[in-house]
């Protein structure tokens, strides 16, 4: 503001006027004034306490983890081992409560709250994002494994377990139809339905063909069940109008109040996170064993995650929105963490939904809509690995691919990892499916199950990435369609506003 204009005389309005701008650059009040450095800084470390205190869990889990290995000659029995584990344990079982009542009323109340044509578009871009970054994860995968050829020479140095499991891919992709289609939605709750092969006790014929089939109920949650039931209830809603406004404001309600349980549970992450890394450390039998029997493969898998989760995606998020896709990224460090932590996609979804809606300003329908979707259905990470697994292990047993089995596998793969439960170590269930695939035996699996546990993480991490990156970029280009919809709640609004300012 020039001088000579604050000296000049002013009319009473103008006066008024050059006060407002005056004071607007110049705020009197002290809590508007500038924040100093320091300020800055102890702001910024506020903001990001709960993810540093995560990283040092991880960091600290695996120096406890180090020390209490070395201080014992001995292995460790499994009862010390669940003692170091046991607040690892009841952080999952935390997190685990949340899964169904969030999955549950997110999907309702985003999908109820949209209008129908617009809930089809975001669904159909959210699904051709997952179908593209899958398909390239396992591209990306087989690539590598061709290339680099981990399983040359590792024959005869992997110790086996001979365990048989009589699963067929048939079998494996009619049940995660089946799955999708509940018919007790209590029992889907609490369990999943497997079909296997039984033979009869009379019976010599060693062809599953002519062995009976028997329906086998797999605890743990039917979350492609739920998926598809909560999207067809939320659509029913949306059709429905006034008429499904108080169910669709109780899920509403019972969303909101999820989140605040889920801000609660975040803060015991580090130490839960500490226990879980701790425990499975002491439980390894000799990291330089697995290192030296397992490096090449471990490092093949490695490579390509890293490449996919870090380059590949964000490459894509870039050119689809202008945006810096690491600072996205930065932004769900808490999520990432717990991913790593955990090993479980499902368990992170209310860390991951916090994060993306908090700190990158993700419209809240759009991420109670494609996160529990993506939770459940897209597995980059997973996709990548059991590509990688399956060619692997044909290397080790040299058994050579033909073009026709590469496709087979890269179709399998991407099936497979759809189906398989986003829970710690569910991809060597899926796993079986793929083997089948390239006629190799089920019980090679547990060729790779030395570092499985270590992979686990990292791919689970890969998904959680892919999952955020595909809500960031179905958020910008439905942003136009969102912006001419009355938000139904407070958060939607929060989370809109901080839309151009945190990314």
């Amino acid at each position: 503001m020039e001088v000579a204009s604050e000296l000049s005389p002013l009319s009473g309005q103008e006066a008024q006027g050059k006060i407002v701008e005056r004071t607007s650059y110049y705020p009197q009040e002290p809590n508007k004034r500038p924040k100093t450095r320091k300020e800055k800084v102890k702001s910024c470390l506020r903001h990001n306490a709960l993810t540093m205190l995560t990283v040092g869990g991880v960091v600290g889990g695996v120096i406890l983890g180090i020390i209490l290995k070395n201080s014992k000659s001995e292995k460790y029995t499994p009862r010390e081992i669940m003692y170091i584990n046991y607040f690892g344990d009841l952080f999952l079982r935390m997190l685990k409560s949340l899964i169904l009542p969030l999955i549950i009323s997110s999907l309702v109340s985003a999908i109820g709250s949209l209008d129908l044509s617009l809930s089809g578009k975001i669904g159909a871009r959210a699904i051709v994002y997952y179908m593209v970054t899958t398909i390239s994860a396992v591209i990306l995968g087989i690539i590598l494994v061709i290339s680099i050829r981990p399983g040359d020479g590792k024959s005869g140095q992997v110790e086996e377990q001979k365990e048989t499991q009589n699963v067929s891919t048939v079998d494996t992709l009619m049940d995660l139809v089946r799955n999708m289609f509940p018919p007790n939605l209590v029992q889907a709750c609490i369990s999943q339905m497997r079909t296997e092969p039984e033979r009869p006790k009379n019976m010599t014929d060693e062809n599953m063909d002519h062995w009976k089939l028997v329906e086998k109920d797999i605890p743990g949650m039917n979350i492609l069940g739920l998926v598809v039931f909560a999207t067809v209830l939320g659509i029913t809603l949306g059709k429905m109008g006034q008429e499904g406004k108080p169910l669709l404001s109780f899920f509403e309600s019972l969303s909101g109040a999820m989140m605040i349980i889920t801000n609660w549970v975040i803060w015991l992450s580090p130490l839960g996170v500490l226990s879980l890394v701790a425990s499975k450390i002491t439980e390894m039998k000799s990291l330089d064993e697995v290192v030296g029997q397992l490096g090449m493969y471990f490092m093949t898998v490695l490579i390509g995650l890293c490449i996919h989760g870090f380059v590949v995606l964000p490459s894509l998020y870039f050119l689809l929105t202008k945006k810096n896709p690491y600072r996205y990224i930065s932004n769900m460090a808490q999520a990432l963490v717990t991913a790593f932590g955990t090993s479980s996609s499902s368990a992170t979804l209310p860390i991951a939904i916090s994060c993306l809606e908090e700190n990158n300003g993700i419209d809240p329908r759009v991420t109670r809509f494609v996160l529990p979707i993506g939770a459940t259905i897209n597995m980059d990470g997973t996709a990548l690995y059991e590509a990688v697994a399956a060619i692997f292990i044909s290397q080790v047993r040299k058994v050579p691919l033909s073009f026709g089995q590469l496709v087979a596998v890269s179709i399998t793969a991407t099936a497979a990892s759809i189906g398989a439960a986003g829970i710690p170590q569910a991809g060597l269930v899926t796993m079986v499916m793929v083997l089948d695939t390239v006629r190799l035996p089920a019980n090679d699996v547990f060729l790779i199950v030395a570092v499985d546990w270590l992979l686990d993480r990292c791919r689970t991490t890969v998904n959680v990435v892919g999952d955020a990156l595909g809500a960031g970029i179905v958020n910008h280009l439905s942003k136009n369609e969102l912006s001419t919809m009355p938000h139904h709640h407070a958060q939607s609004q929060n989370g809109a506003d901080r839309l151009t300012t945190s990314i």
